[in-house]
């Protein structure tokens, strides 16, 4: 069995450390920061959408390029200081590790996404792919069928928790368990999935029913 995880929404919540970023970003640019249920509905796409989107909200034009610098100045100095795991998710990930190889796909850059792993002590993941790992980000399937691939052989399983991450499975062709307390803006029932599930809890023994 290989599974292979999403990182944002899915293994941890990041919002309050990317709506910190965000706002620290908007002050330093001379704008008034967004709410946190807005920055929310931006994550899933990787940082330059989401500053992009930022910009957007805010009103704000300029070198998209500059914004960029600035966010990846303030959220990599130290991405890791509100960011937790959700609940279940250490226990579900020492359940699962017997169970198959496991590997991250993200949008979030790599080195952001290690340090985010290192920080939570989260794993073990023999593959990393993180949004700058290739020149397609997912929806597009490239990045998850790396992080298969990379993996060996066997039924796969894609973790996530957005209608990106659906998107990514159902474009590659991969079974997609849906957590359901991640970012999704879409009602969870209409993106295509093999499993729901509400809490880590539940996950290794969906893992297993697969076998």
């Amino acid at each position: 069995m290989r599974l292979i995880f999403d990182l944002d929404g899915t293994l941890v919540d990041s919002l309050p450390d990317i709506h910190a970023a965000a706002s620290a970003t908007l002050v330093e640019m001379g704008r008034d920061p967004l709410d946190l249920a807005t920055i929310r509905s931006f994550i899933g796409h990787g940082v330059e959408p989401l500053v992009i989107d930022i910009m957007t909200a805010s009103g704000a034009d300029g070198d998209r390029a500059v914004w960029v610098e600035v966010f990846s100045r303030h959220y990599g100095h130290d991405n890791s200081t509100l960011t937790r795991p959700f609940d279940g998710v250490v226990e579900a990930l020492a359940a699962l590790a017997p169970l198959g190889r496991m590997g991250l796909c993200t949008n979030k850059p790599h080195g952001l996404a290690l340090g985010v792993l290192k920080a939570l002590d989260l794993g073990p993941f023999e593959v990393v792919i993180g949004g700058d790992s290739l020149p397609q980000k997912k929806p597009d399937p490239a990045p998850l069928l790396a992080a298969a691939a990379a993996l060996g052989e066997g039924p796969v399983l894609y973790i996530g928790d957005s209608e990106v991450d659906a998107a990514t499975a159902h474009a590659a062709g991969i079974d997609f368990a849906l957590f359901t307390g991640g970012y999704r803006k879409t009602e969870a029932a209409e993106l295509p999935h093999r499993f729901l599930f509400d809490h880590w809890s539940e996950l290794p023994a969906l893992v297993q029913s697969m076998a």
